[in-house]
């Protein structure tokens, strides 16, 4: 079983509420919201903690917030990113400027 995760971020999210897991036959996908890049390193270990060997980060992540991602899983494990440079439901301006 493959077991992946895709983190989104936006402000007033609580990962405690914002989760859910979509299973499959090969595949189980859990999904988080968070409130900033710090919830956002916690639920990524989390998610690590838990077998997933793929982080998959919304397009709120800006560059900065997806490296800090990254060094927070640490090398063996895959994380990507949907991109926008500027996230259009956040008035047009990168996660970098609104979570750091």
């Amino acid at each position: 079983m493959f077991e992946c995760g895709f983190i989104y971020v936006a402000p007033g999210l609580d990962p405690a509420k914002q989760r859910a897991v979509i299973p499959s036959t090969d595949i189980n996908m859990t999904v988080i919201g968070c409130a900033n890049y710090d919830q956002a390193e916690e639920v990524a270990k989390e998610l690590v903690a838990n077998g997933c060997t793929a982080v998959e980060l919304c397009a709120g992540f800006g560059n900065e917030g997806i490296c800090r991602i990254k060094k927070a899983v640490g090398p063996g494990i895959a994380v990507g990113a949907v991109k926008f440079d500027f996230h259009p439901a956040f008035g047009f301006k990168s996660g970098d400027d609104m979570f750091q």
